[in-house]
C-alpha cells in the first residue's frame, strides 16, 4: 500500500459483489471519499440498480452514463476499419472497451479533484493493465488502487464474509452464473468453472446471445449493409447510428447461431487463458468490411494494412490504445478508408456469413472489361504477361543457374 494519503478515490462501479467490497474497502482502507461511476456499454444489464446501492452505501458522488453511442462510434468503429482479429480468432471485445472506461475515470477524477481511480479487475488478467496503461497515459500522476492485488480477500467466501460483517447489500442467487463474464455491445465472453479445461465442451446452456448451428433457422436471411468511409451507415436500407447498427446486427447475428468462438489466448502478464466469446454483429461486420475493402481499395493498399493489423491488435490487446503508435496507426487506416464505400449483401445461414455481392457506384477499381474471360476488345494485351513473367523470374533462373554448378 502506498504512503501517500488518499483524499478522493473514483471506483469503476457495477454494483456487484467485488466493486461493493471494493467500495467499502476503500473507505475502511484509505478513509477517503469514493465516488462511483457506472458505465452502460450495452451490456444488457440495467445500470441504474448501482445508484441506489451507491447511495445506499452513503455515496454522494455519483456518476452513471449511457455511452453505448461514443463507444462504438469512436472506439469500435474505427478498430474494424482495421479488420482487427488478435491471434486470429479474438474480435477484442473486452479489450476495446477499457480505454473509454479508463477515459472517463480519468475525466470525472478531474471533474471531482479526486487524486485516485481504482478498478476491480485482479492481478492475473489483462484489465488491469488496460485500465492503468490508460490512465497513465491521459494522467500521468493519478494514483491507482487495485484491491486485488493488495487484500486478503482472494476467494467468493471472503468476499461474501466482509459483505455481512459490513452489512452490505449483495445478491446471494443460487441460480447465480458459475462463469466470470463480461459484456458490451460488441461481445459477452465466459471464463471459468469448466472452462478452465481446455479439452471440455462448453455447455450449451452457457451462451446467451446466440442459438446453437443446430437450431438455426433452415432458410437462410439475406442482408444489405451500406457502407461510407468504412463504417457501416445502413442495414437494409435503413439508417442507423454507429450503436444501432450494432445492436441490429447482433440481434439478427444470434438468430442464425453467428459469432461463437471458443479460444485458449496468451495474455499480456504471460499466461495462457481459455475463454468463450459471443460476437455476432461484429462477426458479421468484419466479413461485410473485407469484402468492401475487396472492391475498392487499391492492392498493395489492402496488403499493408494485413501486414500492420497483427500489431495494431496486439496494441489494443495489451492496452495501449492511447499510445503514440496506436494513434499514428489509426490515422493511417483512416486515411485508407477514403474510397471504402458502396454496399454489401450477405447470406446468414446456420452460423455462417456468406458474401453473395458487391458494388461501389463510385469506388470500386474492378473492371470487367480487363477481368472478363471473353473477348476484352483490346483492354488487356495478353502477350505483355511474357516480359512481366521473366523479369520477376530473372532473379530465380540467376539462383537456379548457380546450383547446378
Amino acid at each position: 500500500m502506498s504512503e501517500q494519503h488518499i483524499n478522493k478515490v473514483v471506483l469503476a462501479y457495477s454494483g456487484g459483489l467485488d466493486t461493493s467490497v471494493i467500495l467499502k474497502w476503500l473507505e475502511e482502507t484509505y478513509q477517503c471519499q469514493v465516488v462511483t461511476f457506472t458505465a452502460d456499454l450495452g451490456q444488457r444489464e440495467e445500470v441504474e440498480p448501482a445508484r441506489a446501492k451507491a447511495q445506499a452505501m452513503g455515496i454522494k458522488e455519483i456518476y452513471i452514463e449511457d455511452l453505448r453511442e461514443e463507444f462504438i462510434r469512436d472506439y469500435v468503429f474505427p478498430m474494424f476499419r482495421a479488420n482487427t482479429v488478435y491471434e486470429g480468432e479474438y474480435l477484442l471485445g473486452t479489450s476495446i472497451a477499457r480505454p473509454l472506461i479508463a477515459k472517463r475515470l480519468i475525466e470525472i477524477a478531474n471533474q471531482t479533484n479526486a487524486d485516485a481511480i481504482s478498478h476491480g479487475a485482479t492481478g492475473k488478467g489483462n484489465d488491469q493493465v488496460r485500465f492503468e496503461l490508460g490512465a497513465y497515459a491521459l494522467r500521468p500522476d493519478i494514483h491507482i488502487i487495485a484491491p486485488w492485488r493488495e487484500w486478503d480477500l482472494n476467494s467468493r467466501e471472503s468476499l461474501l464474509a466482509y459483505a455481512d460483517k459490513y452489512d452490505i447489500q449483495v445478491e446471494k442467487k443460487g441460480g447465480k452464473s458459475a462463469y466470470s463474464m463480461d459484456a458490451n455491445l460488441l461481445h459477452i465472453s465466459y471464463e471459468g468453472d469448466i472452462l478452465e479445461d481446455p479439452w471440455t465442451e462448453p455447455e450449451e446452456s452457457m451462451w446467451r446471445w446466440s442459438v446453437s448451428p443446430e437450431k438455426a433457422p433452415d432458410k437462410p436471411q439475406i442482408l444489405e449493409l451500406a457502407f461510407e468511409r468504412g463504417d457501416i451507415v445502413a442495414v437494409d436500407g435503413q439508417t442507423m447510428t454507429p450503436a444501432q447498427v450494432l445492436e441490429t446486427l447482433n440481434t439478427i447475428g444470434g438468430e442464425h447461431g453467428i459469432g461463437r468462438s471458443d479460444i485458449v489466448e496468451n495474455r499480456f502478464v504471460g499466461m495462457k487463458s481459455r475463454g468463450c466469446y459471443e460476437t455476432p454483429g461484429g462477426t458479421i461486420m468484419l466479413k461485410a468490411h473485407r469484402a468492401m475493402e475487396s472492391l475498392t481499395l487499391d492492392r498493395e493498399v489492402a496488403h499493408l494494412k494485413d501486414d500492420l493489423m497483427p500489431r495494431y491488435a496486439t496494441l489494443i490487446y495489451n492496452g495501449y490504445w492511447w499510445s503514440p503508435e496506436r494513434e499514428m496507426m489509426q490515422k493511417m487506416i483512416d486515411a485508407t478508408q477514403l474510397p471504402v464505400n458502396g454496399k454489401v449483401r450477405l447470406k446468414l445461414y446456420k452460423s455462417n456469413v456468406i458474401v453473395i455481392g458487391r458494388a461501389s457506384e463510385k469506388n470500386s477499381l474492378f473492371d470487367a472489361d480487363i477481368a472478363t474471360f471473353e473477348d476484352d476488345a483490346g483492354a488487356y494485351n495478353q502477350k505483355d504477361a511474357e516480359g512481366f513473367i521473366k523479369l520477376n523470374a530473372l532473379r530465380l533462373r540467376i539462383a537456379a543457374r548457380k546450383k547446378q554448378f
